[in-house]
């Protein structure tokens, strides 16, 4: 449940609506030999070999039909159906032909005598929502794109290239590995024709003894990812959501630029100030192209949030998605969103980001895109990104592909030299495409409860994800009267320091000069791409507060999240 103090955007629109130390594998031995059918190389490591065919393959019309298949050398195969692997040296493309079958899942399993002392981590399906941690091998655990393992000694990590063909997750227990691939179309299964599916790429990374769970990730992360697309510079400055929250006018834009420009006179590199919801259709800002010039002519990169799939009540029917992606959730048919596999529908999807391109702006946020297509928040998806029981206009792309299609378009239309930034998007669609991620769920300018545990969190686990698929923003720093500043002033000084993207959203009301001075100095650090700081106790910890950092005397930096009265046990 929701607390009603807490203003989130997904609050705003309904209105607008009506351990810590880990153990070594030492049931391992480096002198054993490995069982039959196990992939488990025993030599002190706990590395599962997974660049092979499985070991078991099965196709689903519906989870409720289930579909046996057989090996033919390479191949998994089944009347209608034929899984083709090539094994490499460093990755396995998996190819699909289903020309009798609607399919709507693969599973795959890899048998392995897997250590039980082992922990993981997993990442999540857009988003992460404060949820992101090293725990125990857990069978039933649902890891989206790829996870990792430690066994206190080395780090080893499994996953699929970006851009992959399929929605995939990853499962783990001691008897070995699973990967689904989730080829729906919506909510039923894809009708593939005589089309070749690329489903995806499996790549793994065996870690070195002593390298450091942190350093493998990020390594395995440049591997997944072959052309990150970074921005040129730095990436700071403001947004005005979490003291505005949508009640925002062109007036107090400017105000926020000469703030900004006052900030960072003496950095090389200029700030942002980001446009937030509210501007949609607003008296208050009558000439968005004049804003953006007058924003430039102040000395800041103006910047704009979209919602692209958005459509209006007015809309064509036959552009729409169906009400029916919602599930049970019937009250949420409430907002329309343009169906991006009908071509005149993307066309006006496009137009929006090409609009605000033409305008001016020098960074594009594009918003609600997974929630828009798919009904479910990444919170709700688990192991089922969609609920069944409908589809997209064009039944012969998965939901994976028409993400993908949708991000070039965007791509596309926002032209070389504007900055994407993708929030409630699927990173591993977006890496290569957009310049900048938001990686968690919202911060908050009304609780700090809400920003310990989404900012907090998915800065330390996603940051291997920063510089290798994108430039990560783990949300903004909301500084308002009622957040309490000791609380924002470490959350501000700890997103300068990791070099990530870092927004303030100032409420002129509590921008005081205690607080002034705090910005200027994270600013200045933030503009020279901060201090490259990582977590430290991110091992035992959902919330880190000690950070390696090479610039504090000590070389570490010491953060405390929770307030004198402790964390908050209630649902945010």
């Amino acid at each position: 449940m929701v607390d009603p103090s807490a203003v989130t955007r997904r609050s705003f629109l309904g209105r607008a609506l009506g351990t810590s130390v880990l153990v070594a594998a030492s049931s391992i031995s480096g002198n054993a030999e490995a069982q039959p059918g196990s992939t488990l190389k025993r030599e002190g490591a706990s590395f599962i070999e997974l660049l092979r065919v499985p070991d078991r393959a099965t196709a689903f019309a519906g989870l409720e039909h289930p579909t046996e298949l057989a090996r033919v050398k390479r191949t998994w195969q089944a009347k209608g159906i034929e899984i083709a692997f090539e094994p490499g040296a460093k990755q396995m493309p998996i190819r699909m032909e289903a020309p009798g079958m609607a399919a709507t899942h693969l599973h795959l399993r890899w048998e392995a005598d897997v250590a039980q002392q082992l922990h993981c981590l997993g990442d999540r399906w857009e988003r992460s929502y404060g949820d992101l941690a090293w725990r125990a091998v857990t069978p039933e655990r649902v890891m989206p794109w790829y996870f990792s393992t430690f066994d206190g000694a080395a780090c080893h990590c499994y996953g699929v290239k970006t851009g992959a063909g399929a929605l995939c997750f990853w499962q783990l227990d001691g008897e070995g590995l699973s990967l689904w691939l989730n080829v729906q179309n919506g909510g039923e299964g894809v009708e593939l024709g005589s089309r070749q599916l690329e489903v995806a790429t499996v790549v793994a990374r065996r870690g070195e003894a002593g390298e450091g769970p942190f350093q493998s990730i990020r390594s395995f992360c440049g591997q997944m990812c072959d052309v990150p697309r970074l921005p040129s510079g730095p990436v700071y400055g403001s947004n005005d959501w979490y003291y505005a929250y949508g009640k925002n006018s062109a007036k107090d834009t400017l105000r926020d630029v000469d703030l900004m420009a006052e900030l960072a006179a003496g950095n090389t590199v200029r700030p942002f100030t980001v446009i937030d919801d509210g501007w949609r259709g607003s008296a208050a800002f009558p000439d968005m192209g004049a804003l953006a010039a007058e924003m430039r002519n102040r000395k800041v990169r103006p910047g704009i949030w979209i919602r692209p799939l958005i459509a209006p009540s007015a809309a064509e029917r036959g552009l729409l998605m169906a009400d029916a992606r919602f599930g049970p959730h019937r009250e949420r048919a409430q907002e329309l969103a343009y169906d991006p596999t009908v071509p005149e529908a993307l066309d006006l999807i496009v137009a929006k980001v090409t609009q605000v391109a033409q305008w001016g702006f020098e960074l594009v946020k594009h918003d609600y895109s997974t929630y828009d297509l798919l009904g479910k928040w990444g919170s709700e998806m688990g192991a089922e990104p969609s609920f069944s029981g409908w589809s997209l206009h064009d039944r012969s792309r998965t939901n994976a592909e028409v993400i993908l299609n949708l991000y070039r378009a965007i791509r596309k239309a926002a032209g070389e030299e504007t900055l994407v930034l993708g929030c409630n998007t699927v990173g591993h669609q977006g890496a290569g495409l957009f310049e900048l991620q938001r990686t968690g769920d919202d911060t908050s300018g009304e609780r700090w409860e809400r920003t310990r545990r989404m900012g907090v969190n998915t800065l330390a686990f996603r940051l291997p994800q920063h510089g290798t698929f994108f430039a990560l923003d783990a949300d903004c720093v909301g500084i308002t009267k009622a957040v309490p500043w000791e609380m924002n002033r470490q959350w501000l000084d700890m997103v300068a320091r990791s070099g990530t993207a870092l927004f303030v959203s100032p409420s002129p009301d509590a921008t005081g000069s205690e607080q002034r001075k705090a910005l200027v100095e994270a600013f200045a650090i933030a503009a020279a791409g901060g201090t490259h700081a990582t977590p430290k106790d991110w091992l035992g910890a959902t919330t880190p507060e000690v950070w390696d950092d090479k610039s504090a005397p000590e070389g570490v930096r010491r953060y405390r999240w929770c307030s004198p009265a402790g964390a908050s046990p209630f649902a945010l």
